[in-house]
């Protein structure tokens, strides 16, 4: 295990967009058929990870809404304890910056951070492959979190080509509500059948996503989001939301659109990012 002065800087857990989202079709195993587009925002959560010699691993901190048992924190670090057979312990704490439910991975995002940052501090080294192997076990969009390049995503979004796109300034608009991803999926009128496309399509504008249709006749609050940003640009759902983005060339020009966004709902100003800060901070690190 490393020494003390490695555990003391928090770790980022960065949100995603999704910038498209096709629907392919159903697997026999009831997962769909993806393709999709991740690109990094510098907006994240914070872990701090401190070191137990006990074996124990806890979370002292984190989303009251979360029982820790529950926790992908917990569940990632537990699984690469097993995996490794390694025997030191860790409490997490987990500082919430992204809002639960709203389309930009942070439950799977702190899973790959807890996977990434354990991996150095307990000196397992398994490496980026395996971690991602590990982290498809806890949920599909883990991996391109552990991988850490903005990607084209294909299978159930685990199927990962990282490539380079522009970095863009994003608002990003909260909705009162928490989307469940699983009832939007088991909707019977959510589209799966769309035909692939290529990635010059999507950089040619195809950026669609197939379960916009869903989710706004689900959530009423969402679409009001997506009209009210529609005013300021080209509004997008990330994910199944229920938050929802528009791309601004300028920082200057989104904050100008922060600044009237509607009483009750929250929002931010982010930079895309092609690779994720995570990274950055395990190479400080090493």
């Amino acid at each position: 295990m490393r020494a003390s002065s490695a555990w003391q800087q928090a770790w980022p857990a960065p949100a995603k967009l999704n910038l498209m989202l096709r629907i392919l079709g159903r697997r026999a195993d009831g997962y769909h058929r993806l393709q999709t587009v991740f690109q990094f925002i510098e907006r994240c959560d914070l872990i701090q990870f401190t070191p137990r010699a006990d074996g124990v691993i806890e979370r002292v901190g984190g989303p009251a809404e979360v029982p820790p048992e529950q926790d992908l924190t917990v569940r990632a670090a537990r699984a690469l304890q097993e995996f490794t057979g390694c025997r030191d312990g860790v409490a997490i704490d987990v500082c919430k910056r992204l809002p639960m439910g709203g389309g930009l991975g942070g439950g799977s995002s702190d899973a790959a951070t807890t996977l990434v940052a354990l991996d150095y501090l307990w000196e397992t080294h398994l490496g980026t492959d395996t971690l991602a192997d590990l982290g498809l076990q806890l949920g599909a969009d883990v991996p391109v979190f552990v991988r850490g390049s903005a990607a084209w995503g294909e299978g159930v979004g685990e199927a990962l080509t990282p490539i380079l796109l522009p970095e863009p300034w994003y608002l990003v608009v909260c909705p009162p509500c928490h989307v469940s991803t699983g009832a939007v999926f088991a909707d019977p009128d959510l589209t799966r059948d769309s035909p692939p496309i290529t990635l010059s399509r999507f950089l040619s504008g195809a950026t669609e996503n197939d379960c916009l249709a869903v989710v706004t006749r689900r959530y009423p609050e969402v679409a009001a989001a997506l009209a009210w940003l529609g005013d300021w640009g080209e509004a997008r759902l990330t994910g199944t939301g229920a938050c929802v983005f528009a791309t601004f060339a300028a920082s200057e020009s989104a904050q100008e659109a922060l600044m009237h966004v509607p009483e009750g709902w929250t929002a931010f100003v982010a930079r895309g990012l092609n690779r994720s800060p995570l990274w950055q901070r395990l190479n400080d690190s090493s």
